[in-house]
């Protein structure tokens, strides 16, 4: 696998993602004064159809998909798609997204590389990444969010079908984080979007890495905000990074300002 080094910390655009996900009401002045979602949400209880193909391996995933929680319930840019914050239900799979990124790069990867594997997702959300890990053949994943959101994991972990191999966890960024007897492959999708979990999310790399130093890291990770920055420049002090790029696709999703990116701990 060839991997060329990240010279430069990313350098995110000046939309702000959470612009849709306001306390304020919808189109309100103080929308931005806010931090997390408290407007209804566009969308409850509904579901969509995946197909993951590359040349040798096709996986189906169906997912639930709900708003209701907060942003996790739906599959966002770095592991699945989104067409708007009105959410159409029709969407089908937008590969230059970073969770549909990162789920197609594992399938091209192929069940080969899962076999005997124990894969970790943070942030799962809808649990699409690691579902896929799981479809691929490895015989155990962990995908873990907070609390709010283990509902709608557990419900797409069992309409999947491999619940017996695929433990929903609770972590919580910055906490201690569970001892697991191994970890051979951490995923993260679309994990940068609210600035204040970054030294959180950091932490909780680190602590994931130093436990497992052998563990693969894959991040998957779609420019926003200038303040994403601060999340590299906090990354920086205990890892490296380079972008994968033996992956044919990396070409075109990186014009839509999406990175696959494999860390490093430094020594």
């Amino acid at each position: 696998m060839i991997s060329t080094p990240h010279a430069d910390e990313p350098v995110s655009d000046d939309r702000d993602f959470l612009r849709g996900f306001s306390k304020g009401n919808a189109g309100s002045d103080d929308d931005h004064d806010a931090i997390l979602p408290a407007q209804k949400p566009s969308f409850r209880d509904e579901s969509m159809e995946l197909l993951f193909e590359t040349p040798g391996t096709s996986i189906n995933v169906s997912l639930s998909v709900d708003a209701g929680p907060g942003c996790g319930g739906v599959a966002w840019p770095a592991g699945e798609v989104r067409k708007n914050l009105e959410f159409t239900m029709i969407d089908l799979l937008d590969v230059e997204k970073p969770y549909g990124v990162l789920s197609k790069y594992l399938t091209r990867r192929g069940s080969a590389c899962m076999t005997g594997k124990t894969c970790l997702e943070l942030g799962s959300g809808t649990g699409l990444v690691g579902i896929v890990a799981a479809k691929l053949g490895a015989p155990r994943v962990f995908v873990t969010d907070q609390a709010p959101m283990l509902p709608l994991l557990d419900a797409n972990v069992r309409k999947n079908g491999v619940a017996g191999k695929t433990k929903v966890l609770e972590l919580n960024w910055g906490d201690d984080i569970p001892t697991f007897a191994a970890v051979d492959l951490i995923l993260a999708a679309d994990c940068v979007y609210f600035e204040p979990a970054f030294p959180l999310l950091c932490k909780t790399l680190r602590e994931l890495q130093d436990a497992h130093p052998s563990s693969e890291i894959l991040f998957s990770y779609k420019k926003r905000r200038k303040a994403d920055k601060r999340f590299f420049s906090l990354l920086k002090k205990d890892f490296r990074w380079y972008e994968v790029d033996d992956d044919p696709d990396h070409l075109v999703y990186k014009r839509d300002g999406i990175s696959l990116l494999r860390l490093a701990r430094k020594t």
